[in-house]
């Protein structure tokens, strides 16, 4: 059995029926994750890869969270920005890491065009970061972060903070730990940690650990300076 399958999908901007891969949950093999929830897959499978849908016909990139209508004033900005320079692709076959971070970034220019909600954009510019990683460019990396962070950010105020999102509250300190904020890293852990209101044990034990990661790294650093 092949990893790859194809999916039929309807463009939500030009109505266009096309195909597009995915990766069969059988072939899901992950054996590592990163502290920001970045996974590692067995067998150079990976199924971020396959995740943004990119109609062959009009360039419209969406991921299955995405707005599922345009409304004519999207579908307009859209195409007076992009698709009428668009020049027909395929994206439906196997992709490398270099293609999946095209389709990434062409579902980012497509959300900020429609003003697509934060959490999609937080979560597309957070894949994006991800690729980067893996293709070990660390300086773009840390700036898709940065814009990630800002974008989980948006998503608390609006709705997040009513909610009580121990998995946003820990994201948001761990981006900040992770782009060298230590001091709102910590403001983030020691919420969820703190909020008698969230019970996600899990989320809790997380921000602890990186809450105590913090504090080792800035002994160390302490001890490094005065040595």
């Amino acid at each position: 059995m092949e990893p790859l399958y194809l999916s039929k999908v309807s463009c939500s901007c030009c109505d266009t029926n096309f195909t597009t891969s995915r990766v069969r949950p059988s072939f899901k093999r992950q054996h590592k994750t990163d502290s920001d929830f970045c996974g590692y897959y067995k067998d150079g499978i990976n199924p971020e890869y396959y995740v943004v849908r990119v109609c062959p016909e009009c360039g419209f990139a969406s991921t299955e969270n995405s707005t599922s209508k345009l409304s004519d004033k999207q579908r307009s900005n859209y195409w007076e920005q992009i698709g009428k320079q668009w020049r027909k692709r395929d994206y439906s076959g196997e992709r490398t890491c270099g293609q999946a971070l095209e389709t990434y970034k062409l579902a980012l220019l497509c959300a900020q065009i429609i003003d697509e909600s934060a959490r999609v954009t937080a979560s597309i510019l957070h894949h994006i970061a991800w690729l980067y990683r893996e293709l070990k460019n660390e300086e773009q990396e840390i700036r898709f972060m940065r814009f990630a962070l800002d974008a989980y950010i948006r998503v608390y105020e609006t709705v997040g903070a009513s909610l009580n999102d121990a998995r946003l509250m820990y994201l948001i300190g761990e981006l900040n730990r992770r782009t060298g904020n230590a001091n709102d890293a910590v403001r983030w852990f020691s919420r969820v940690v703190n909020d008698k209101r969230i019970v996600d044990s899990a989320m809790i034990k997380a921000c602890r650990d990186q809450w105590q990661l913090i504090r080792s790294e800035q002994g160390s650093m302490v001890a490094n300076e005065t040595a």
